[in-house]
């Protein structure tokens, strides 16, 4: 246990962007789950996958300066993913608009 204490005794910026991450990142859970909640139904909010790829770039730069290879590797992984679903998202919301739409020359 003293090695955890010890942890938040030495904190600098790395550390407190590192824990930023996480917090942010675990937090798109309580979103999913409240949003779930009010609809009665399970959905992913686009909330979720902004808090997602803010966390996860967070937690990859904190994993880049511990220079952790197996975090920097799920990190990344997650990132690209979270990426793309937004990528995804904003494409269909993009065709989808009566403005900007295919359909429209």
């Amino acid at each position: 246990m003293s090695w955890f204490l010890g942890w938040f005794a030495t904190m600098n910026l790395m550390k407190y962007i590192g824990l930023g991450g996480q917090l942010i990142f675990g937090s798109r859970f309580f979103v999913q789950w409240f949003a779930s909640e009010r609809l009665k139904r399970s959905v992913i909010p686009l909330a979720f996958w902004h808090l997602s790829l803010v966390g996860g770039v967070l937690t990859l730069v904190y994993a880049i300066y511990i220079q952790e290879p197996v975090f920097i590797i799920a990190q990344v992984g997650g990132v690209l993913i979270y990426s793309r679903n937004l990528y995804f998202v904003y494409r269909d919301r993009r065709q989808a608009h009566p403005l900007l739409g295919p359909d429209r020359t």
